[in-house]
């Protein structure tokens, strides 16, 4: 039998974390193969054109960018770049019978919350906790692309007691019911500790903490940028960076057996016509734990569920706002809050860990082609056209397991139905039609996101987000395993979750030795 191809190290999966790995270890002369079982790179940081006939390029599944580090753009030469919202969020509501709203973002931030609270209290209290986020922003997010610091260094590098109790000691209601006193404030704040992430704000075990963390601290500021030409453009620019310096990328082809002995390794290997078998010094797992241990057939890890709906859509206009204040242009250049009251945001939570659908379903809503308009056709964009994504909170995987596409659309309509309240006219008016007469409307479920990508239970971030420390299990740089020569570069790993980057980056300086 003739030996198998033999490389310094084989990625298994060719996502953005693992275009990234690819990238840095073929620039430091390593060869390299990456194995990707779809068709295109990508992974769910992609680009698509989901209606069809219709010119639109969406990022379907990976929205916005914040904790991808300047770093990676830089050492890996990308031709990449993020563009500023004008706005950071609209959160919409009604207040003595009046259609009212709070507009983050601009000169009219504080004009909006004094209209809104009747005093100056709340945006004191809101410059005061987004500064003390802010200074923890600067101390933690560099980090991110370093060795794994101990629990007591990177308390002594924020160097802040009170910062550090309210987001690393005590649940992250706490600090928001301290903080703030009006409603719809505190739940804007809280907003950030619960995307992908289904816990209540006074969760002991702090779940809800680590995610609010890692929203707060991209880029040293906590903006989340949009993504000049959408999400694929990254992903795009990462493959080319990688192939140009030497890595091999094989789409279709599905890594399904890896055995080693800790300082070799071997792939089994299967594409459309054959199965074969590659041999490598290290591997790196751009997939989920559970995926992880598949491959090795070791014991699986915990369980993980999702709980997110997302929807994307394609409108022929912007719906116009009950809010005469303020124009849809600028309240849907941010994030725009539904239902995403502070009482509103633990009913839903309620409701969904006691087995039933929110009755009043929180999401919030992006749209990208306010902000880039390149992501759009020319015809389109001359017709005013628009896109809007759709992130759902707090909807369980285990809620579409009896009847997934009957639960979606209930949900689908629940949520759209609370956007309508705060709108002149119901949304679905204003969807453009795909080459079919269809409605441009897509969602996508936890399940759904785990039968497409393989998401384990749907979840975005593959498991449990982690505090950003080192502790007994987790190695120098939070992506080792238990085999010597194989490392987890995706979102599972510590520091990993979100578009960034910093798992590829830090399983390749592991691989490297550094």
């Amino acid at each position: 039998m003739p030996a198998p191809d033999s490389y310094d190290a084989v990625i298994v999966g060719g996502g953005h974390n693992g275009l990234v790995a690819a990238a840095y270890l073929a620039r430091a002369g390593q060869s390299v193969l990456v194995l990707e079982r779809l068709a295109t790179t990508g992974g769910a940081a992609v680009s698509t054109r989901p209606f069809d006939g219709v010119d639109a390029r969406l990022s379907r599944y990976s929205y916005l960018v914040s904790l991808l580090p300047r770093k990676i753009v830089r050492e890996l030469g990308l031709d990449f770049t993020v563009r500023k919202r004008t706005v950071s969020s609209y959160t919409p509501t009604v207040r003595g019978g009046r259609a009212t709203g709070l507009l983050v973002g601009g000169r009219g931030t504080r004009d909006s919350f004094a209209a809104l609270t009747r005093s100056d209290r709340e945006y004191r209290a809101w410059e005061r906790f987004y500064g003390m986020t802010r200074h923890v922003a600067e101390r933690v997010f560099p980090t991110l692309t370093e060795p794994l610091p101990g629990r007591d260094a990177l308390r002594g590098r924020i160097d802040d007691p009170q910062a550090w109790r309210m987001l690393f000691e005590e649940p992250i209601g706490v600090a928001v019911e301290q903080n703030f006193a009006d409603d719809l404030v505190r739940g804007v704040v809280l907003t950030d500790a619960l995307i992908g992430t289904f816990a209540d704000a006074h969760d002991p075990s702090l779940l809800q903490n680590r995610c609010f963390l890692y929203h707060v601290i991209g880029g040293a500021t906590g903006d989340w940028d949009v993504p000049v030409g959408g999400m694929g453009a990254l992903t795009d620019a990462l493959a080319r960076a990688a192939r140009e310096a030497g890595a091999e990328i094989r789409v279709g082809h599905e890594a399904t057996r890896v055995e080693t002995d800790g300082t070799r390794a071997e792939i089994t290997v299967r594409s459309l016509d054959s199965e074969h078998v590659v041999a490598a010094r290290k591997v790196l797992v751009n997939a989920s734990p559970q995926a992880l241990a598949a491959l090795l057939g070791d014991e699986p890890p915990a369980p993980a569920e999702g709980a997110q709906l997302k929807v994307n859509m394609l409108l022929t206009r912007l719906p116009r706002l009950r809010d005469r204040s303020v124009d849809p242009r600028e309240a849907f250049a941010g994030t725009f809050h539904i239902a995403e009251g502070y009482g509103q945001l633990a009913d839903a939570y309620r409701d969904a860990a006691a087995g039933r659908l929110p009755a009043v379903p929180p999401s919030e809503i992006y749209c990208h082609s306010l902000t880039d308009p390149s992501i759009l056709g020319p015809d389109l964009a001359a017709r005013g056209c628009q896109t809007l994504t759709l992130f759902g909170l707090h909807t369980p995987a285990r809620l579409f397991a009896a009847d997934n596409a009957a639960t979606r659309a209930e949900l689908l309509a629940a949520t759209l139905a609370e956007l309508d309240a705060h709108l002149e006219e119901p949304v679905t008016d204003c969807l453009a039609r795909d080459a079919n007469g269809e409605p441009c409307i897509e969602a996508k479920t936890p399940l759904d996101l785990e039968r497409d990508l393989r998401l384990p239970g749907g979840h975005i971030f593959h498991r449990d987000l982690a505090f950003p420390y080192a502790t007994e299990s987790t190695g120098r740089w939070g992506v080792e395993t238990a085999h010597a020569n194989v490392l987890l570069c995706g979102a599972g790993a510590v520091r990993g979750g979100g578009v960034s980057g910093v798992p590829g980056h830090n399983a390749a300086m592991a691989a490297l030795g550094r």
